[in-house]
């Protein structure tokens, strides 16, 4: 599959998230580069705030997907994450309200939320679909 163009990731500032994100991007969404917006916990930071923070990370994905015209935006949760040290389910909750909130940003793209397990593996958890509603 030939990959062009970019995606962008609102991501924690975890290493360990940045390989596995970025690769499952690249292969799903057939894209060449993935621009990575982090925050610690970011989502949390997505679903709580401070709203600051969240005009930040705003501004950044906007820019990402204006500039680079990404097509997909993610935002991720992750295993062990020491700035959000909840279960599965509960970033699995933030994950939803955060994919609701950067669709509600009306950037026309997809929005996708992303859990990387035990196992640093990505699995989806939420998606908009092509068309900005939640699924």
């Amino acid at each position: 599959m030939k990959r062009s163009g970019f995606a962008t990731a609102v991501s924690c500032i975890d290493g360990r998230v940045v390989f596995p994100v970025s690769e499952w991007m690249r292969d799903h969404f057939a894209v060449e580069w993935v621009d990575m917006v982090t925050e610690p916990g970011a989502d949390r930071i997505m679903t709580l705030g401070p709203p600051p923070t969240i005009d930040s990370i705003k501004q950044k994905v906007v820019r990402s997907v204006k500039g680079h015209h990404s097509g997909v935006v993610a935002v991720v949760g992750h295993h062990d994450c020491l700035a959000n040290p909840v279960p599965r389910n509960e970033h699995v909750a933030y994950l939803k309200q955060s994919v609701e909130r950067v669709a509600s940003w009306r950037l026309s793209v997809r929005v996708v939320g992303l859990w990387v397990n035990e196992q640093w593996a990505v699995e989806i958890v939420a998606d908009t679909g092509w068309r900005g509603t939640s699924h």
